[in-house]
């Protein structure tokens, strides 16, 4: 269903990117939103991936909640992490800055199929966070090497190595975090191509959480991993976005990577919270679900998404 087929008049879709973002103005986010706004707010995000709101200041932790449970059934805050909060989870530079591409929490069987996230307190300059569409890098891969990731898997972790992709720099609090963020070992096996369970688009599963491709030998994986990645942010596949307070951002995590940008001085507060919808285990072009090797995340998925 396209958002033409479901837009309401006093709300519109300004598009961003040909392929990622679009910013939702006329609406005032909570808990008592009417159905018709929830269905176009639903077919903005299934077209656009990420959607931006500005302007509500109004939204406390309760209503942002109440929020997103008329899009979905959110997860508990995170997986490992239960100190950063009891229903939503503290993204607080104070304790970690999650500066590499990833799809959240994609070492669990059930990836999350989308996120809310509020800004609450911001630097005085920098600290965007940029999304990238893993659609749009699939469908710009040549039709060889979308049948080479349709055949591959790969395997997903939360004790993921940081100096792969970023200098190693951690304070106290960050080496705290770390270690609550490690404490349940997790690995999961993923299909890299997932199709979307309402698009039906495919789209690519990777991220800074995987451990390895499937059946290949560990340069070979690095370097599928790295084209593929290349592909993925790639900046035509982009959106950035420049928080100011009252804003919220909405992302569709099944078809989409993000990235926050670490460009503000340590003297400098970054604080948002993010509600997480749950979602079904992930299924490939082969028909073939993704499988848990280690973990149990019983808990922390929602129960709409243990339906597959």
């Amino acid at each position: 269903m396209s958002v033409d087929d479901v837009t309401v008049p006093h709300v519109r879709v300004v598009k961003l990117g040909a392929h990622i973002g679009a910013r939702i103005d006329g609406v005032r986010l909570g808990g008592g939103l009417d159905a018709l706004s929830v269905a176009t707010l639903r077919a903005a995000l299934d077209e656009h991936k990420v959607i931006f709101f500005q302007g509500q200041h109004h939204l406390s932790e309760d209503g942002q909640y109440a929020f997103a449970q008329l899009l979905g059934e959110p997860t508990s805050p995170h997986p490992t992490v239960t100190s950063a909060g009891a229903k939503s989870l503290a993204i607080d530079s104070r304790r970690t800055r999650s500066n590499v591409w990833h799809t959240d929490v994609t070492f669990v069987d059930r990836v999350p199929k989308a996120s809310i996230l509020r800004a609450v307190a911001l630097p005085g300059y920098g600290g965007s966070t940029t999304w990238a569409s893993t659609v749009a890098a699939y469908n710009a891969l040549p039709e060889p090497l979308q049948r080479l990731a349709e055949s591959l898997r790969a395997r997903h972790t939360n004790r993921y190595d940081y100096a792969a992709e970023i200098e190693d720099r951690r304070v106290e609090s960050e080496n705290a975090y770390r270690s609550e963020f490690e404490s349940t070992y997790f690995e999961t096996e993923h299909p890299v191509v997932e199709v979307h369970p309402e698009t039906g688009e495919r789209a690519l599963l990777l991220g800074c959480f995987v451990k390895e491709i499937v059946g290949v030998s560990s340069s070979e994986s690095r370097a599928l991993l790295r084209l593929f990645q290349d592909r993925i942010t790639r900046l035509e596949h982009t959106t950035r976005w420049n928080w100011s307070l009252g804003d919220v951002a909405i992302w569709d995590n099944r078809a989409t990577q993000h990235y926050a940008i670490d460009d503000y001085d340590s003297s400098e507060h970054r604080r948002l919270t993010r509600i997480t919808l749950g979602g079904p285990v992930p299924v490939g072009v082969d028909g073939r679900a993704s499988t848990v090797i280690a973990g149990d995340a019983e808990r922390y998925a929602a129960p709409l998404a243990r339906v597959a």
